[in-house]
């Protein structure tokens, strides 16, 4: 999709539908070489503090900011724009458009082919150590039944499907940058894929491979993922928020916690203070920045 072909004004469920169909039509499809022995079923893990420890885009960005693939300068515009649309509630769609798109805007003008070459190398030193070796456990158990998985993050699909790769798994849905000929124009193809997106892209996804929703099983530690959970007719909770615990409680739903009392206190209060996967890559950026500075 071009600039050019960019819906201009689209409310939040039409959004949310293009992100989810976005990412479904991006899956990348790893180990399609065998054909898995039970076609219609299927899991779908969130990555951040469900498959690893913290926010996957957190470390890529850090990564990156040591690598100076962005500039101080254009991490710093980025979050104005974020810190003034969340503070002022701009309601005008073309500012709703320019602050939800400049979370990417420091990418533009890089290619996808240098963006995933270096997700590599971040992957190997600052995310392979955080999985969680129980949740990955959970994966294989689908695997050996002849199941496919899938990752389903708010991440930029590059990273998830990086992260995919590397834990064996079939492929990864995440948000959508726009890119035009390998470059990235800094946009988003819809909107970040979090919340009611992640039950689009699934369900798309479902009705191009042939799934049956009521025999998948979903993974997720937030209560943002409420719609994605509810899609499925085996949903789990792990290492929960407050809200998800409760809900899952209440519904009969299967809990897992890896994290230890004190570290699962630490890790939920991180993920409700990001508001999505993309704006916590910019915060990253400042933070380093800010520690840079007092060191």
């Amino acid at each position: 999709m071009t600039p050019s072909e960019r819906p201009r004004r689209l409310n939040l469920q039409q959004r949310s539908a293009l992100a989810g169909e976005a990412a479904a039509a991006s899956a990348e499809v790893e180990n399609a070489l065998v054909w898995p022995s039970d076609p219609t079923a299927a899991a779908f893990f969130d990555v951040d503090n469900t498959v690893m420890q913290g926010a996957s885009i957190f470390h890529f960005a850090r990564g990156l900011y040591r690598r100076k693939f962005f500039t101080t300068k254009e991490i710093a515009s980025a979050a104005w724009k974020q810190a003034y649309f969340r503070i002022a509630g701009v309601e005008d769609p073309e500012h709703v458009a320019d602050a939800r798109n400049s979370a990417l805007s420091f990418i533009a003008g890089h290619t996808t082919a240098e963006l995933e070459e270096l997700g590599e190398e971040i992957f190997d030193e600052a995310m392979a150590h955080r999985v969680w070796p129980g949740t990955r456990a959970l994966a294989q158990i689908h695997l050996d039944e002849g199941q496919r998985v899938w990752l389903v993050t708010a991440a930029p699909i590059e990273i998830a499907t990086i992260i995919a790769r590397r834990l064996g798994l079939t492929g990864a849905m995440g948000t959508v940058a726009e890119h035009v000929d390998g470059v990235y124009t800094g946009q988003l193809v819809g909107d970040l894929l979090h919340g009611p997106a992640k039950a689009e892209a699934i369900k798309a996804l479902a009705a191009r491979e042939g799934l049956d929703l009521a025999r998948c099983s979903a993974y997720s530690d937030s209560s943002n993922d409420l719609p994605m959970l509810s899609l499925v007719g085996d949903p789990c909770a792990i290492n929960p928020d407050a809200r998800l615990r409760a809900h899952a409680r209440a519904h009969g739903w299967r809990i897992h916690d890896y994290r230890t009392g004190r570290k699962a206190a630490r890790v939920g209060f991180l993920g409700a203070a990001v508001a999505g996967a993309v704006t916590g890559a910019v915060a990253a950026g400042v933070s380093l920045r800010g520690r840079d500075r007092s060191a």
